[in-house]
Protein backbone atom coordinates (compact mmCIF):
# COMPACT_ATOMS: atom_id res chain seq x y z
CA UNK A 1 0.00 0.00 0.00
CA UNK A 2 1.31 3.61 -1.32
CA UNK A 3 2.55 5.91 1.89
CA UNK A 4 1.50 9.24 1.42
CA UNK A 5 3.04 12.44 3.30
CA UNK A 6 1.07 15.51 4.31
CA UNK A 7 2.32 18.62 4.69
CA UNK A 8 0.66 19.63 7.68
CA UNK A 9 1.40 23.50 6.93
CA UNK A 10 -0.36 23.22 3.51
CA UNK A 11 -3.87 24.13 4.16
CA UNK A 12 -5.26 25.50 0.33
CA UNK A 13 -6.00 23.33 -2.07
CA UNK A 14 -3.72 23.15 -5.34
CA UNK A 15 -5.21 25.31 -8.04
CA UNK A 16 -6.14 23.52 -11.56
CA UNK A 17 -3.92 26.12 -13.61
CA UNK A 18 -0.65 24.76 -13.20
CA UNK A 19 -0.13 20.94 -15.16
CA UNK A 20 2.06 19.74 -17.99
CA UNK A 21 1.22 16.47 -20.55
CA UNK A 22 4.15 14.07 -21.46
CA UNK A 23 3.76 11.25 -23.69
CA UNK A 24 6.65 9.70 -25.66
CA UNK A 25 9.08 10.81 -22.70
CA UNK A 26 8.67 14.38 -23.65
CA UNK A 27 6.51 17.44 -22.66
CA UNK A 28 3.78 18.55 -25.26
CA UNK A 29 4.17 21.72 -26.12
CA UNK A 30 1.32 24.43 -25.33
CA UNK A 31 -1.64 22.39 -24.01
CA UNK A 32 -3.76 24.90 -22.12
CA UNK A 33 -6.27 22.00 -21.01
CA UNK A 34 -7.03 18.83 -19.71
CA UNK A 35 -10.34 17.29 -19.22
CA UNK A 36 -10.92 15.56 -16.02
CA UNK A 37 -10.09 12.22 -15.08
CA UNK A 38 -13.20 9.96 -14.84
CA UNK A 39 -14.11 6.69 -13.90
CA UNK A 40 -17.24 4.90 -13.50
CA UNK A 41 -18.53 1.66 -12.39
CA UNK A 42 -21.39 -0.22 -12.70
CA UNK A 43 -23.78 -1.01 -10.04
CA UNK A 44 -25.04 -4.85 -10.67
CA UNK A 45 -28.18 -4.96 -8.26
CA UNK A 46 -29.46 -8.57 -6.88
CA UNK A 47 -31.45 -10.03 -4.34
CA UNK A 48 -32.04 -13.25 -2.50
CA UNK A 49 -34.81 -15.43 -3.30
CA UNK A 50 -36.05 -15.58 -0.06
CA UNK A 51 -36.11 -12.29 0.60
CA UNK A 52 -37.95 -10.15 -2.58
CA UNK A 53 -37.98 -6.87 -1.11
CA UNK A 54 -34.76 -5.88 -0.65
CA UNK A 55 -31.97 -5.98 -3.44
CA UNK A 56 -28.06 -5.72 -3.04
CA UNK A 57 -25.67 -3.93 -4.86
CA UNK A 58 -22.64 -4.95 -6.11
CA UNK A 59 -19.78 -3.51 -7.88
CA UNK A 60 -19.65 -4.29 -11.64
CA UNK A 61 -17.59 -3.30 -15.01
CA UNK A 62 -15.49 0.54 -14.71
CA UNK A 63 -15.15 2.65 -17.06
CA UNK A 64 -12.83 5.24 -17.64
CA UNK A 65 -13.95 8.01 -19.45
CA UNK A 66 -11.90 9.91 -21.98
CA UNK A 67 -9.94 12.38 -22.04
CA UNK A 68 -9.99 15.80 -23.90
CA UNK A 69 -6.62 18.00 -24.24
CA UNK A 70 -6.93 21.09 -25.35
CA UNK A 71 -4.03 23.75 -27.09
CA UNK A 72 -3.34 26.60 -29.40
CA UNK A 73 -2.48 25.70 -32.70
CA UNK A 74 1.03 25.88 -34.14
CA UNK A 75 3.50 24.58 -35.62
CA UNK A 76 4.23 21.84 -33.65
CA UNK A 77 2.82 18.55 -35.18
CA UNK A 78 2.34 15.86 -32.20
CA UNK A 79 -0.94 16.24 -32.15
CA UNK A 80 -1.40 15.63 -35.79
CA UNK A 81 1.27 12.63 -35.65
CA UNK A 82 -0.15 10.87 -33.23
CA UNK A 83 -4.10 11.47 -35.08
CA UNK A 84 -2.52 9.74 -37.87
CA UNK A 85 -1.48 6.72 -36.60
CA UNK A 86 -4.93 5.76 -35.56
CA UNK A 87 -6.32 7.16 -39.48
CA UNK A 88 -4.03 8.37 -42.10
CA UNK A 89 -5.86 9.57 -45.09
CA UNK A 90 -3.89 8.42 -48.14
CA UNK A 91 -1.61 6.25 -46.11
CA UNK A 92 -1.79 4.02 -48.75
CA UNK A 93 -3.54 -0.12 -48.76
CA UNK A 94 -2.70 -1.93 -45.25
CA UNK A 95 -1.27 1.18 -44.21
CA UNK A 96 -3.81 3.55 -42.91
CA UNK A 97 -3.35 2.40 -39.52
CA UNK A 98 -0.20 2.27 -36.86
CA UNK A 99 -1.87 -0.89 -34.83
CA UNK A 100 2.49 -0.97 -33.67
CA UNK A 101 1.94 2.25 -31.71
CA UNK A 102 -0.93 4.15 -32.02
CA UNK A 103 -1.71 3.83 -28.17
CA UNK A 104 0.51 5.93 -25.65
CA UNK A 105 0.87 6.12 -22.29
CA UNK A 106 0.51 9.54 -20.66
CA UNK A 107 1.59 11.41 -18.17
CA UNK A 108 -0.28 14.02 -16.31
CA UNK A 109 1.41 16.42 -13.74
CA UNK A 110 0.23 19.11 -11.43
CA UNK A 111 2.12 21.59 -10.19
CA UNK A 112 1.85 23.83 -6.86
CA UNK A 113 2.06 28.16 -7.28
CA UNK A 114 6.20 27.36 -6.89
CA UNK A 115 6.66 25.08 -9.31
CA UNK A 116 6.93 22.30 -7.48
CA UNK A 117 5.54 18.78 -9.11
CA UNK A 118 2.75 17.74 -6.44
CA UNK A 119 0.53 14.96 -8.31
CA UNK A 120 1.25 12.74 -11.11
CA UNK A 121 -1.66 10.65 -13.05
CA UNK A 122 -0.03 7.81 -15.50
CA UNK A 123 -2.85 7.31 -18.11
CA UNK A 124 -2.75 3.96 -19.88
CA UNK A 125 -2.91 2.61 -23.23
CA UNK A 126 -4.31 6.00 -24.60
CA UNK A 127 -5.60 6.45 -28.33
CA UNK A 128 -7.04 9.23 -30.18
CA UNK A 129 -10.82 8.92 -31.49
CA UNK A 130 -11.48 12.70 -32.07
CA UNK A 131 -9.17 15.29 -33.41
CA UNK A 132 -9.97 19.02 -34.23
CA UNK A 133 -6.94 20.35 -36.21
CA UNK A 134 -8.60 24.00 -36.45
CA UNK A 135 -11.85 25.35 -34.62
CA UNK A 136 -14.51 27.71 -36.57
CA UNK A 137 -12.74 30.57 -38.34
CA UNK A 138 -14.37 34.17 -38.11
CA UNK A 139 -13.16 37.01 -39.07
CA UNK A 140 -14.90 38.95 -36.75
CA UNK A 141 -13.74 36.86 -33.83
CA UNK A 142 -11.25 37.88 -31.36
CA UNK A 143 -10.02 34.47 -29.95
CA UNK A 144 -6.97 31.95 -30.10
CA UNK A 145 -7.27 29.11 -32.59
CA UNK A 146 -7.72 25.83 -30.38
CA UNK A 147 -6.58 22.45 -30.81
CA UNK A 148 -8.87 19.37 -29.45
CA UNK A 149 -7.16 15.80 -29.11
CA UNK A 150 -9.68 13.13 -27.57
CA UNK A 151 -7.86 10.34 -26.16
CA UNK A 152 -9.61 7.15 -25.45
CA UNK A 153 -7.72 5.17 -22.28
CA UNK A 154 -8.16 2.06 -20.65
CA UNK A 155 -7.61 3.72 -16.82
CA UNK A 156 -5.37 5.43 -14.93
CA UNK A 157 -3.69 5.39 -11.75
CA UNK A 158 -1.74 8.03 -9.79
CA UNK A 159 1.72 7.98 -8.96
CA UNK A 160 2.51 7.69 -5.44
CA UNK A 161 6.19 8.14 -5.99
CA UNK A 162 5.05 12.20 -6.48
CA UNK A 163 5.05 13.24 -2.79
CA UNK A 164 4.27 16.46 -0.93
CA UNK A 165 6.80 18.47 -1.53
CA UNK A 166 8.10 20.96 1.33
CA UNK A 167 7.04 24.33 0.20
CA UNK A 168 9.72 27.23 -0.30
CA UNK A 169 9.08 30.43 2.39
CA UNK A 170 10.09 33.93 1.20
CA UNK A 171 12.23 35.88 3.14
CA UNK A 172 11.69 39.52 3.53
Amino acid sequence: MAQFTVNTFRVDPYKNFKFRVKWDGKYVAGVSKVGMLKKTTEVVKHRDGGDPSTSHKSPGRTEFDAITLERGVTHDPEFEKWANKVWNFGGGLGAEVSLKDFRKDIIIEVYNEAGQKVLAYNVYRCWVSEFQALPDLDANANAIAIQHLKLENEGWSRDTAVTEPTEPTVNA
